[in-house]
């Protein structure tokens, strides 16, 4: 049974989760899994450890008790050989943690936008994005910058953006907004080299997008699908907030677009 199909039961659950590991272990800190009477989703890593686990779990709905932990060494006792040790926590899933897991369900199908640089624009284009249906992520090497933005997006404070653009999922919507051109044409080579990015798109002018053509000539990058200047339906006015609202617009044209059944 699926993590949806589980929490949109009307059935109590019970939510295990490795709160501490020591050794060798099968699963790491913060694995968990769902129990009901019937039915289990996700892992904690299986064996004797998960099989207590759930047993408790089931004893739990049966007695009505809300909360508890186990604390199992992985040795020959329990016929594991890890080696380590592992405190399970077991709680009662609520109904405002059930739903909040739920929002996180959709939260995760929602479309990926990355705004790389968090100065201005990159924070302007956060506020705009943040009541629509997307999942932001803000990325800067500057923590001032990414003190100053919204919550709504996930901050990634990081020396290193491009392994950032690596890990993003197929389909992301990619801003580059640094506060440095050279650092702006390494992300944005790496956003196009890609190859199925929603959107890439680059601050800048004309003069700059010309001068980024020649750099990705001569790194056998395609250009066609860059978006520089971003924001242009503004019309030259450089605001960040009249910026941001004109790229969001394109972004979420370019989502559109996508086929059927992409994140």
């Amino acid at each position: 049974m699926s993590l949806r199909d589980l929490l949109e039961r009307d059935a109590p659950l019970v939510h295990l989760r490795l709160s501490a590991v020591s050794g060798s272990a099968p699963r790491e800190v913060g694995a968990d899994m769902l129990v009901s009477v019937d039915k289990t989703t996700g892992t904690i890593g299986g064996g004797q450890v998960e099989y207590r686990a759930v047993a408790r779990a089931r004893a739990m709905l049966a007695d009505g008790t809300t909360q508890d932990s186990l604390s199992l060494a992985l040795g020959p006792d329990i016929g594991q050989c890890c080696g380590g040790r592992v405190t399970v926590s077991l709680a009662a899933l609520t109904p405002e943690a059930r739903a909040a897991m739920l929002a996180r369900l959709d939260a995760a199908q929602a479309p990926c936008v990355m705004i790389l640089g968090a100065g201005h624009v990159g924070r302007a284009l956060a506020q705009v994005l943040a009541p629509l249906p997307c999942r932001m992520v803000l990325v800067d090497s500057r923590a001032a910058e990414l003190a100053q933005a919204a919550d709504s997006a996930t901050h990634r404070l990081t020396p290193l953006p491009e392994a950032e653009i690596d890990q993003a999922p197929p389909g992301t919507a990619f801003v580059v907004t640094t506060h440095d051109h050279g650092l702006d044409f390494m992300l944005t080579l790496a956003a196009l080299k890609r190859g199925d990015a929603a959107y890439v798109g680059l601050i800048g002018s004309a003069t700059k997008r010309a001068r980024f053509d020649r750099f990705a000539q001569d790194h056998d990058t395609d250009t066609s699908s860059l978006t520089c200047p971003i924001g242009a339906a503004g019309l030259g006015d450089k605001r960040p907030e009249v910026i941001a609202l004109m790229t969001a617009q394109e972004i979420f044209a370019a989502l559109a677009r996508l086929p059927q059944g992409t994140p």
